[in-house]
């Protein structure tokens, strides 16, 4: 059949309009099906690369990975090499601050045992009895129960009746003013001697018996002291001629012996307990401790007698922690305190364990107990205050970290071994018989299996084969997290128990 030379430009024609109008309707249409064609060459282009990865050798993707390459979530995404990319605010759920993602390094690692320990007083420095040294009557209380004071405060002021004390200072005054008018006479027999109008005898007579008032005196300042008057309290009385009327009790000095063990004359110069110090004063050395007041045994008004108890206080600057260790222990922390080897105490509290480094272990005991057969030894612990308030009447009142009877544990080292890689056990997740860890690779983080070679309660220990090297940055928290996030990503379902002994 012959095509007619008109009909077939007008048949062309025809073809171009209608292409056109496609064109047209798909551009003004394109907003509901280009998305979707976006998303089929995606699945398509994913679908390419999974066979891909299949004829290269590699393991196929699990089923359920299809469309999860674009899901950004707190849990970040998974790849079929173990792969885990977190976002920024993936990292902070995690807790994965600067401070968890830290370079390994080689350190000495030291394998401990746990000892159960309490909080205890340090013998002769922790508690504090305050007595009266002589017979009086109370006057005044300026202590209070539960308040803080320093050194030197004024706690009690007593009115003397102590008789011994009344007489000796009486006959040491009178002694005194026996020996000036010696001292008076003998200088005007000098100078009538020198005249020649009297002899020498008596000037003699009269320096013989200076001699023995001043050796009598001498008695008497002992005697003085023997009542617990100090050198300088005597020289007081000898020079203003004064008896000692009432008597100030001031807070003792733990370390050191000053005028604050000294017996207070009535009108010496002493802070008062609620007085507070001039700001614009540093702080002595004394002042830095810091004495809590117990108990009160007197009132005002109250007859005491020379030794009675008048308060108590304590000092919990420095205290101990008695480790209470099984009699086969005793080699492994005869060991640790030979070598120096610093001790750990874990105190347990509602926001988590309370680990304290670094703890010097005093001495070992030498006597196990009959009943509990445990050995003590001690490790001293530095203590420090966590609130301090003040009230009106000037009256300050602390609260400290530790207190005796509290109750914890000790971790004690009984072997040391050097140039370990050593990471928090929450840095390390195993899984059946494999452990790992997640090493930071850009926004990544890699699963990379490791052979542990030691484990306990707060540390690792991993083997310098090559898996990971010194100075590959870690994450040291958040790996049981992390591992779950890489089992719901493959499809496979999330073990709770992953990672965790029971």
């Amino acid at each position: 059949m012959k095509i007619s030379h008109s009909v077939l430009p007008w048949n062309l024609l025809r073809w171009g309009i209608g292409i056109g109008v496609v064109v047209v309707a798909a551009a003004a249409t394109s907003g509901i099906w280009l998305p979707t064609l976006f998303r089929w060459a995606g699945i398509t282009k994913d679908s390419a690369q999974s066979l891909s990865l299949k004829h290269s050798g590699h393991d196929e993707p699990e089923a359920g990975d299809e469309g999860d390459s674009h899901d950004h979530g707190a849990e970040g995404n998974a790849s079929e090499t173990g792969s885990l990319e977190l976002s920024a605010a993936a990292r902070r759920n995690l807790g994965l601050t600067a401070e968890y993602l830290k370079p390994l390094e080689l350190s000495v690692y030291r394998r401990s045992i746990t000892i159960p320990a309490v909080v205890v007083p340090r013998p002769g420095r922790t508690q504090i009895q305050v007595a009266t040294p002589l017979t009086g009557v109370v006057t005044h209380v300026h202590a209070v129960t539960g308040e803080t004071v320093v050194p030197g405060t004024l706690l009690f002021e007593i009115r003397l009746t102590h008789e011994e004390l009344v007489t000796a200072q009486t006959e040491f005054l009178k002694a005194l003013g026996e020996l000036a008018v010696e001292e008076r006479e003998i200088a005007r027999l000098e100078t009538v001697v020198n005249s020649g109008a009297v002899s020498g005898k008596s000037l003699l007579d009269r320096k013989y018996a200076k001699e023995k008032l001043e050796a009598l005196l001498q008695a008497m300042r002992e005697a003085l002291k023997l009542h617990g008057l100090s050198d300088r309290q005597v020289d007081d009385i000898a020079t203003e001629r004064r008896l000692l009327q009432e008597l100030q009790i001031v807070a003792p000095s733990i370390d050191e012996h000053s005028e604050h063990e000294e017996l207070r004359l009535s009108g010496t110069a002493v802070r008062p307990v609620s007085s507070p110090r001039d700001v614009s004063e540093p702080p002595s050395e004394s002042e830095t401790r810091r004495l809590v007041i117990e108990h009160l045994a007197v009132h005002k008004g109250q007859a005491v007698k020379a030794g009675d108890h008048l308060c108590s206080l304590a000092d919990f600057t420095q205290l101990f922690i008695e480790g209470q260790a099984f009699d086969q222990d005793a080699p492994a922390i005869g060991k640790a305190a030979e070598n120096d080897w610093p001790v750990s105490a874990i105190f347990s509290g509602p926001e988590g364990d309370n680990i304290l480094e670094g703890l010097k272990l005093s001495f070992v005991g030498n006597e196990v107990d009959l009943h509990s057969r445990t050995l003590s030894f001690f490790v001293n612990l530095p203590n420090e205050i966590t609130r301090e308030t003040r009230n009106s009447e000037g009256q300050t009142f602390v609260s400290w970290k530790y207190r005796p009877g509290q109750r914890l544990q000790l971790r004690v080292p009984v072997e040391e071994w050097k140039d370990q890689l050593v990471v928090p056990v929450d840095a390390v997740i195993n899984e059946g018989a494999d452990w790992y860890v997640f090493q930071q690779n850009g926004a990544h983080f890699d699963r990379i299996p490791v052979h542990v070679l030691h484990r306990d309660q707060t540390s690792v220990v991993i083997a310098n084969d090559g898996a990971v090297f010194p100075g590959d940055v870690i994450a040291r928290r958040s790996a049981h997290q992390m591992q779950m996030a890489i089992r719901n990503k493959s499809g496979a379902g999330a073990d709770p128990h992953a990672g965790h002994n029971h």
